[in-house]
């Protein structure tokens, strides 16, 4: 139980290591400022991110914040759109990139 447990963590490790040059572009560039990967900062993690939302939604609220918050329970939202920012490629990228912090555990 401890190798799997101790595989998993490296996998995760690893992975994340690897994540393409495009969504740590994107996310030092457009979104660190405001959310973190596994703690809240001004914005949500995106642990929590990953955990809540569907890929659908998660591409939906970075293109047009503004469409979307209500739908998502905010009650308000101050997070730019990104839709004429990111190209299809970096959308696609940095959404990857938020799902993979889905169900990790952060100590």
């Amino acid at each position: 139980m401890v190798l799997l447990k101790l595989f998993i963590y490296l996998s995760f490790l690893i992975t994340i290591s690897f994540s393409s040059n495009i969504s740590n572009k994107v996310f030092k560039e457009y979104c660190w400022g405001c959310h973190h990967e596994t703690s809240t900062a001004f914005g949500p993690s995106f642990k929590e991110i990953a955990n809540k939302r569907t890929e659908g939604e998660i591409k939906g609220h970075i293109v047009a914040p503004k469409s979307t918050y209500k739908n998502l329970g905010y009650k308000r939202s101050v997070m730019p759109s990104f839709g004429n920012v990111l190209s299809d490629e970096e959308l696609n990228s940095i959404t990857k990139y938020i799902q993979s912090y889905k169900n990790t555990k952060v100590k």
